[in-house]
């Protein structure tokens, strides 16, 4: 656990979405934020907007995480790291471009692992710091149409879960976010009939607050938090029909149109 104020942060994905809210929530509790985003230019809009600072990230390339990691902790060591930044991609899995879903797997997952590995060995040397692993509800009930995404944000929270037994003892804290859909972007053209959703400003709150309290699995909002429990103990077919039911139709479905934009992005990011 760790005091924001005056912190050295650093969010990953930060320029957008549940990144952007959450270093407008640190900023204004007095910590000093790293933005690392390979849009590098909307990066730097935000860090301008919040009063923050924006480095150029490509959370895949172990150089390029640590070029920014160096950057941002040129004046101080790094207090905070939230290993943020992520992409979700519909539709079947047979029917997706192969390539991408191993791309969609280093983001998600491989990324989490990779800037993790690089922080912590100064954080356990000084005996302080806290990392922030963003996985999903999708970790703990898997979802049909985002087969990829929900196998990355599951091994993000078994990844968590076993660095953070190694790290007992050490001063030093992780948590894993786990937030049910959230209105951001990468939700855009997505059916979400029957499911919770949340403002990225939320999720953003549960991040920094785990700082202060340390707890190591946080659901957003915390009343699904049997949710996994319940998809282990259903029979199968059950599980099925009311995943469809709360789809609303087939499986993966969105609308190509208004996902186009974030899709795009995506592609070239």
């Amino acid at each position: 656990m760790i005091t924001l104020n005056n912190a050295r942060v650093c969010v990953t994905g930060g320029a957008r979405g549940i990144g952007r809210a959450t270093v407008a929530e640190l900023v204004g509790r007095g910590a000093t934020v790293w933005i690392g985003d390979r849009d590098l230019a909307a990066a730097q809009e935000t860090a301008e907007a919040l009063g923050a600072h924006a480095h150029y990230l490509d959370v895949t390339d172990e150089a390029s995480f640590n070029d920014y990691l160096r950057a941002a902790s040129e004046q101080g060591p790094i207090d905070m790291l939230v290993n943020n930044a992520g992409i979700q991609l519909m539709g079947h899995f047979v029917d997706q471009d192969l390539a991408a879903l191993q791309r969609e797997l280093a983001i998600n997952l491989g990324a989490t692992l990779t800037g993790s590995h690089l922080v912590l060995p100064s954080m356990i040397k000084r005996g302080r710091g806290h990392i922030v692993n963003v996985a999903s509800m999708a970790s703990k009930v898997t979802t049909p149409g985002i087969a990829t995404y929900c196998a990355s944000k599951y091994g993000v929270v078994a990844l968590s879960r076993a660095i953070r037994a190694e790290l007992a003892g050490t001063g030093v804290t992780l948590s894993t976010i786990m937030p049910a859909a959230t209105r951001t972007a990468l939700t855009s053209g997505v059916r979400l009939r029957l499911q919770p959703t949340l403002d990225p400003e939320t999720v953003a709150a549960a991040i920094v607050d785990s700082a202060e309290h340390g707890r190591g699995e946080v659901t957003v909002p915390r009343y699904l938090a049997p949710m996994g429990l319940l998809e282990e103990v259903m029979p199968s077919k059950m599980m099925w029909r009311l995943k469809r039911f709360i789809s609303g139709g087939d499986y993966g479905s969105y609308d190509p149109s208004e996902r186009q934009a974030y899709l795009e992005r995506t592609r070239s990011s």
